[in-house]
């Protein structure tokens, strides 16, 4: 059997071109021990050591104690990992393998709080990267016991703070940069916001808290990649066989990677990303970025889920191989979505076939059915806007997006079974929906309603408790979704 891998075992294999990161001081903290943060930053990092432009490393803390397991592994294994980076790229099916060698430091904060408070200690020390989950970034009141770690993220970035400001005495170049990537907007504000509560909370001085608002930095992010973690289990044998080794913290993920981060473009002279070639932008604002995602990519997933599972399709890429569905798909978001857009068209375009070649991907497996968890929420999000652009002219909405929103109302179409509600397929095969029991008992009511199909179209569009906005004055809009409900009906029967 391989052994497992360290930095002994590798220093052998690379015959002197692998490089420790452990003698180098540490210039980032990173929250989060998991697939995405080392599939994603720890990945950039490493790529900016290789190349000489960041002679830093990472200490990495997981954010809760269940990450102890994982924290105990990365341990064992001096901190190595091993990347695989697979899929379609410029059309052509890649496959690139990386020992990723950035953390000098891996500590379990609730056993070594006086470690990893000594960070605070550390002049080199500047960024704090996490990524704990959503609700990793909320506000929970809790007290400040001395000697052990807080629960929350932001209760231990306050104490960190706490450390690094009294340890050098407030100086104003030793703030730090943080560059939160957990998938909220305003991440920065929201991180900020809890640390200043937890200080105002503790009743800790005024001048920390004037310190923390004006020499750190909590900039806001937007990231996107998809990190698949471990592999099927055989085929990670048989890389272990090739390659000579064993990686329990192997991860897996796709070519694409972006990352937003609301800043001058001057903090690449620091954190050198963009230097090294990686698809990172800087800049004064995050919205454009956000929107193309949401109403292109997240967009174009709501429009595809209810008709492609109305026609018994599973899968993402299994929809986009559909001759009829994925140039469906294509054209709506073509033809219909980028003009709603504030955005140059070429580059939106450039954006999407980006967006296509990740779903047809060979290595991800997007369940349809996972996608449409609370479809209503995302249609409201994502496809409405770019409906509402054309509706807000005078002008009907398109026929795309006109289908998609009216294959929505077709998937909705539920009876209560049991302690849920089912919907189905033009084949007649049964489905459950995901959603707000209200929100799908509302939605039931509608569609069991004693009179004509169109006027029961009429009055879900018109709901307001639904939509938040009457849809049903939108030109041609009722009328066009009461159009393809009735000949999908046709071919039913």
């Amino acid at each position: 059997m391989a052994s497992l891998l360290t930095e002994t075992l590798l220093a052998a294999a690379e015959d002197g071109r692998f490089t420790s990161a452990g003698s180098d001081p540490v210039r980032v903290l990173q929250v989060g021990e998991g697939n995405f943060l080392r599939g994603f930053v720890d990945w950039m990092l490493d790529g900016c050591r290789k190349q000489g432009l960041f002679p830093g490393s990472v200490a990495v803390v997981q954010p809760r104690r269940s990450g102890k397991r994982k924290i105990e592994k990365l341990a064992a294994q001096d901190g190595l990992f091993t990347l695989v980076i697979r899929g379609l790229e410029g059309g052509e099916r890649i496959e690139r393998r990386s020992v990723v060698s950035v953390f000098s430091n891996v500590l379990d904060p609730y056993e070594e709080w006086a470690s990893f408070l000594a960070l605070a200690d550390g002049a080199e020390l500047r960024f704090v990267v996490s990524n704990t989950t959503e609700a990793g970034l909320a506000y929970r009141s809790e007290p400040m016991v001395p000697g052990e770690a807080p629960e929350s993220f932001p209760a231990k970035m306050t104490l960190l703070l706490l450390r690094r400001y009294e340890t050098f005495a407030g100086a104003p170049d030793k703030g730090l940069i943080f560059l939160p990537c957990e998938l909220l907007e305003r991440n920065g504000d929201r991180l900020r916001e809890g640390v200043l509560r937890h200080a105002e909370e503790w009743g800790l001085p005024e001048a920390f808290q004037a310190w923390v608002r004006e020499h750190n930095r909590f900039l806001s992010t937007l990231v996107d990649r998809i990190v698949t973690g471990y592999p099927d289990a055989e085929e990670a044998e048989r890389w272990f066989e090739r390659w000579g080794y064993r990686d329990e913290l192997l991860t897996t993920g796709e070519p694409y990677h972006l990352w937003a981060i609301e800043a001058e473009p001057e903090l690449d002279e620091e954190l050198p990303l963009r230097q090294a070639g990686f698809n990172v932008h800087w800049t004064p604002d995050l919205k454009p970025f956000q929107q193309r995602k949401v109403r292109i990519l997240n967009g174009a997933h709501t429009l595809m889920t209810p008709l492609g599972l109305l026609h018994g399709v599973e899968h993402v890429r299994e929809l986009m191989e559909h001759p009829e569905l994925g140039s469906f798909v294509r054209n709506t978001v073509e033809a219909e979505i980028i003009p709603s857009l504030p955005e140059p068209a070429e580059a939106m375009k450039a954006y999407a076939a980006e967006v296509y070649e990740r779903y047809l991907n060979p290595h991800l497996r997007h369940r349809l059915s996972d996608i449409a968890m609370n479809s209503i929420s995302k249609a409201k999000a994502r496809l409405l806007p770019s409906m509402a652009y054309y509706a807000e002219k005078g002008e009907p909405v398109p026929a795309g997006l006109a289908l998609g929103f009216a294959a929505l109302l077709r998937y909705y179409r539920v009876e209560r079974i049991g302690d849920g509600y089912e919907g189905r397929s033009f084949a007649g095969e049964p489905y459950r929906v995901a959603d707000d029991a209200e929100l799908l008992g509302r939605i039931e009511q509608a569609w069991s309603a004693d009179c004509g199909e169109r006027e029961k179209v009429r009055r879900l569009l018109a709901d307001e408790t639904v939509w938040g906005i009457d849809l049903s004055a939108w030109k041609g809009l009722a009328e066009a979704v009461a159009d393809h409900l009735a000949g999908w009906e046709r071919k039913e029967a």
